[in-house]
């Protein structure tokens, strides 16, 4: 049974992770909730009385930037799921742990991009 342990990092490692990330989650969810405000926002700046022109220039890019944000919008939540799902390995104690080798993902990194499932070499190991 003994060998069955991998490494981990302590809890007391753990316990600072899951407060980082949970500040993530917090600072990723406002964000969210701006980029969904601003493309459900009407936008209309007051462009009715000016040239038919400048209105169609603006409506072409008030378009693009919907489109726009709802990408960004749609990267946000995939963020905030990536960040939940490194709360859930924190509470089963295999965060930090890296998927394909089993050895853990450096701090550094887990600091970096906290929702880290790879360490570098088997991120390389990809390429």
């Amino acid at each position: 049974m003994a060998e069955d342990l991998k490494v981990r990092y302590s809890d007391k490692d753990l316990a600072e992770f899951r407060v980082l990330i949970e500040d993530k989650i917090e600072k990723a969810k406002s964000h969210l909730d701006l980029l969904k405000s601003s493309y459900m926002n009407d936008g209309n700046n007051g462009t009715d009385d000016t040239s038919p022109t400048f209105k169609a220039f603006e409506e072409g890019s008030e378009t693009m930037s919907k489109e726009a944000n709802t990408q960004l919008a749609i990267r946000q939540e995939k963020f905030i799921r990536d960040l939940k799902n490194a709360v859930l390995r924190i509470e089963n104690k295999t965060y930090g742990i890296c998927r394909v080798t089993g050895k853990l993902i450096a701090k550094e990194r887990l600091k970096l991009v906290p929702h880290a499932t790879l360490s570098i070499e088997a991120k390389n190991m990809q390429k």
